[in-house]
């Protein structure tokens, strides 16, 4: 099986360790999930023979993802997911791509807070895949080469603005408010021979113990293959970055012809537009303060786990 590999904060020091039965320390030290990937893999290998182990109940789980790292999205990469987006379920001519701030990663059990002026705060579980290499031009790769682009998997969470996101039309900016991108507890490290679990994991995710997406990765339309292909032709990727492959149905959002010509027609104010907008998604089931997310992905034959993420939401203090 591969290595689970945590980020974790024991009093003043930030660390990295292999979590098996134990969690035991990574030797060195490794400001980033990038520096660990490419100087520490030996360090990480041996951990468990040479490596102290340390009590859990002392330390804080912490992003694995570091905050130097890309993150590249896909977006409606799923058939049910694009329907209730308002598009067809069709697999596109094109693969929707857009980033979030790298200052949304936060850890699998942090309170998630909704700024102040957002009401329709909405969730979305995704794989993640990590970046094994950089990548400085254009390649192609395939199912036969896959494993030399993809290090691991991390489950992550796409927390949204959609009244940000869709009545202002900027997809970065409604996603990219600080902590809107739990990850971990942990990234898996793939050992050789496990890449083909890629399209044979479910995604579960749960509000107050209520399921509410839940798919297996099979049913990816652009496959990582093709977005890591199309991604090389258009920009640099380096270790360490994470790309989020999309996320299942089961979201607040509910899109339709009518709600969608109301937010692009230019003639109507921004304040009829946001309240329009609100009214047609307020019953859909957005988070709430007080609300409790689980995430989990894993393969139905237990080789492959990626933890629990559980985090709250809480409300943002308005300053008067």
């Amino acid at each position: 099986m591969g290595i689970k590999l945590v980020r974790f904060q024991q009093d003043d020091a930030i660390q990295w360790g292999v979590l098996e039965d134990e969690l035991y320390i990574v030797n060195g030290s490794y400001r980033t999930l990038r520096d660990i990937l490419t100087t520490g893999m030996e360090d990480v290998v041996t951990a468990k023979q040479t490596g102290q182990i340390v009590n859990q109940s002392d330390i804080t789980i912490l992003s694995p993802v570091t905050d130097d790292a890309n993150i590249y999205c896909q977006g409606t990469n799923y058939s049910a997911h694009r329907i209730e987006a308002g598009f067809s379920q069709q697999k596109p001519p094109y693969n929707l791509l857009f980033t979030k701030a790298p200052s949304t990663l936060t850890s699998a059990t942090a309170n998630i807070v909704c700024p102040a002026h957002v009401r329709l705060l909405d969730y979305e579980i995704e794989l993640g895949i990590i970046m094994k290499q950089d990548v400085t031009e254009a390649v192609v790769v395939t199912e036969h080469n896959l494993k030399d682009y993809i290090a691991g998997f991390v489950n992550t969470n796409d927390v949204s603005a959609r009244d940000v996101q869709i009545v202002e039309q900027q997809w970065f900016k409604g996603k990219s408010y600080r902590g809107f991108c739990p990850t971990g507890p942990y990234i898996y490290l793939l050992e050789d021979g496990e890449i083909d679990y890629l399209e044979r994991l479910e995604l579960h995710l749960s509000v107050n113990g209520e399921t509410r997406q839940q798919v297996k990765t099979d049913q990816l339309l652009f496959k990582p293959t093709e977005t890591l292909t199309e991604m090389s032709s258009i920009f640099d990727l380096k270790t360490g970055d994470l790309v989020l492959t999309g996320t299942p149905a089961g979201v607040g959002l509910r899109l339709n012809a009518e709600i969608l010509g109301n937010i692009y027609d230019n003639s109507i104010p921004y304040e009829e537009k946001i309240e329009a907008f609100y009214n047609s998604q307020k019953d859909n089931g957005y988070l709430q303060p007080g609300d409790v997310m689980r995430l989990e992905i894993k393969s139905e034959d237990g080789v492959i786990d990626l933890g629990v993420q559980e985090n709250k939401i809480v409300q943002a203090v308005t300053i008067k």
